[in-house]
């Protein structure tokens, strides 16, 4: 089946509110008239009410970088899913591998906080992603096996409806380095096989998911030519507007 491209930018610690008005205000017009794929922004909690207002009308979705399971309790410094939908993040991006190795995210807590964005009404962006010597020493496939399994744990078919799948590989993410094709392809082909295991045929036939890792202008296009790549979760390169619009319009 079709499944209609997802280009993510992922903000990280970048921009305030003010400077995600102006970056959407640039890009608008750019992005004019683009259709067959949806273009997307994961922002700073503080930036996402009024990128969402600026988005109105762009096609632009707007998310969150992150969020807890619970929908409200003493967990300083945390947002929960209903908090993020009503600044209006229509998206969340959990398990980012910074996630994961800066602040303690593990499978257990991302299958939590895919529950809660399922339960929430907001599509859950999952990512997957192996390190560099896990990929050396031959263990790319075992260690996204167990990452899939974990993350996704007590997921269901039926549920899985909104789903978003991104693979990160770690030793590609800043660095300037990024997975072949080829690479990208055999990873996304197996991740689709483990969903068919996991959820049924057909969550992996609808699925969509995605290539992050040093995702630029100039090589999007080869890599979203391969039949297992949905869509890209952009770092960098997603901070300034003509660069994400020619990400987004990648083969227009």
């Amino acid at each position: 089946m079709s499944r209609t491209p997802f280009l993510a930018g992922n903000w990280k610690m970048y921009k305030t509110g003010a400077e995600a008005v102006a970056f959407i205000e640039a890009a608008k017009p750019l992005l004019a008239g683009t259709s067959g794929r949806q273009a997307a922004l994961g922002v700073p909690f503080t930036a996402i009410g009024e990128a969402a207002t600026a988005a109105q009308g762009t096609g632009i979705l707007i998310g969150a970088q992150n969020v807890h399971w619970e929908k409200e309790g003493a967990f300083t410094g945390e947002i929960s899913v209903g908090m993020a939908k009503a600044a209006g993040a229509s998206f969340v991006i959990l398990g980012h591998s910074e996630r994961r190795q800066y602040f303690g995210d593990t499978d257990e807590w991302v299958a939590k906080k895919l529950a809660a964005a399922v339960d929430g009404g907001i599509v859950p962006v999952v990512c997957l992603g192996e390190s560099l010597a896990q990929r050396e020493s031959g263990d790319t496939f075992k260690v996204l096996g167990a990452q899939i399994r974990g993350s996704l744990a007590g997921l269901t078919a039926e549920r899985a409806a909104a789903l978003i799948l991104a693979y990160e590989p770690v030793w590609a993410i800043g660095t300037g380095k990024t997975a072949t094709k080829e690479q990208a392809q055999e990873v996304h082909a197996f991740l689709r096989g483990e969903l068919g295991t996991l959820l049924g045929d057909r969550a992996a036939s609808e699925t969509r998911i995605l290539y992050g890792g040093s995702v630029k202008p100039d090589n999007v296009k080869a890599l979203m030519g391969e039949p297992d790549i949905d869509g890209a979760l952009v770092g960098g390169a997603a901070l300034k507007p003509d660069s994400f619009v020619q990400i987004v319009k990648f083969d227009l």
